[in-house]
């Protein structure tokens, strides 16, 4: 007599994903179950393709089944991948990205574009398809970060309207306004026209098929933020912070803005940079110069994922400076951005599993801005 399926799913239901309060079914990670007999057969779909949980996820699920079902059962489990959606109307705008994620801080130079920079690389090595695009208008350093400063995008005609081709380097399609600019130039717009060229890299980029694409934002809250969430359903929002008070403080504005009742964007969590220094010769030490777990303590207080803690090392801005992100290499640095990689993929799975697809921000005649609808 075959296995009763209800019985398999509250089984696994005791499988968590790692360092996650949400179990596997809880997070659609569990299909195709089948039985026959003593067998039992499922597919495991992961959020990741190169996920390096796979194998401790498998032998979870293996254990479950006998601890809960029956310890002489013989279970196969088929491991794929699959990136969620988390957003809606998929045919108005960018029809082949699954989720958009903003990147953003409340102060400058706490080191946004080279979290975004990295982290888009991350996600790449991990066999997603990924796109970048540099939203922070009046500083663009997404070129310099990836040494295509002297690349130009060229237009391509495709069904009868002219689509901006990204730049791709380590398998990230890229947009930025410094590809439009002299090197030497500074970019000085009034709003309108800041706000329309964000438009213009959204709207008429050639993106094709993205798991995610990532938008790295201005510093503050400003109209390119309020264009962005008009003019896209994103996702999520990931606020990036030194644990320092003058940047925490500037990091709540942030966080305040996203979840605020007229933008209404979920934050998927928040990432502490320069959270230690850690010198070359001194390999195992920290030293907290801008103050030790602020942005875990900011986190606790208000409710939202710590995804992150990044050292500042000298490699870190060698790497930007050369053009070649850190995460290429083999060294802590790099395994510290693979981790965090991980850790957004999981969070964006969370997110789908339990909040409805966003929509774009709606404008209203009364007070700017409307709630996004879920």
């Amino acid at each position: 007599m075959a296995y009763k399926k209800e019985n398999i799913i509250e089984a696994l239901c005791h499988v968590f994903y790692p360092d996650s309060e949400k179990d596997l079914v809880a997070l659609n990670m569990i299909d195709n179950i089948k039985t026959e007999e003593k067998k039992i057969s499922f597919s495991l779909v992961l959020p990741t393709l190169n996920n390096p949980f796979k194998s401790s996820i498998k032998k979870a699920c293996i254990n479950a089944i006998k601890s809960f079902v029956d310890k002489e059962a013989e279970v196969e489990i088929d491991i794929t991948a699959k990136i969620s959606i988390g957003r809606i109307d998929q045919q108005e705008i960018l029809p082949g990205v699954k989720n958009i994620i903003a990147i953003a801080s409340g102060k400058g130079g706490v080191g946004k574009s080279t979290i975004s920079s990295n982290l888009a690389v991350a996600l790449a090595m991990n066999g997603a398809k990924v796109g970048l695009i540099d939203a922070d208008i009046y500083g663009p350093s997404i070129p310099k970060m990836f040494n295509v400063e002297n690349e130009r995008p060229y237009l391509k005609e495709i069904n009868g309207k002219n689509r901006i081709v990204p730049v791709e380097k380590y398998g990230v399609k890229m947009l930025s306004i410094g590809f439009f600019a002299n090197q030497s130039d500074a970019l000085v717009w009034r709003g309108p026209m800041a706000t329309n060229a964000i438009k213009q890299l959204i709207n008429d980029g050639d993106w094709g098929e993205l798991d995610y694409l990532l938008i790295d934002l201005p510093p503050g809250t400003s109209d390119i933020h309020l264009t962005m969430v008009q003019t896209v359903p994103v996702t999520g929002v990931i606020i990036v912070s030194t644990p320092q008070d003058v940047a925490l403080a500037d990091a709540i504005k942030g966080i305040s803005m996203f979840r605020g009742d007229k933008i209404n964007v979920p934050v998927l969590g928040l990432i502490e940079n320069m959270a230690w220094f850690t010198p070359d010769e001194l390999p195992d030490n920290k030293y907290y110069i801008f103050g030790k777990e602020g942005c875990k303590k900011l986190a606790e207080k208000l409710q939202i994922p710590l995804i992150g803690q990044i050292p500042i090392v000298q490699n870190i801005c060698e790497g930007g400076d050369m053009g070649r992100p850190i995460v290429l290499e083999e060294n802590q640095m790099s395994k510290a951005f693979k981790e965090l990689s991980e850790v957004v993929s999981k969070e964006i799975a969370i997110r789908n599993a339990n909040i409805a697809p966003t929509k774009k921000v709606e404008i209203t005649n009364n007070d700017g801005c409307s709630a996004a609808k879920e």
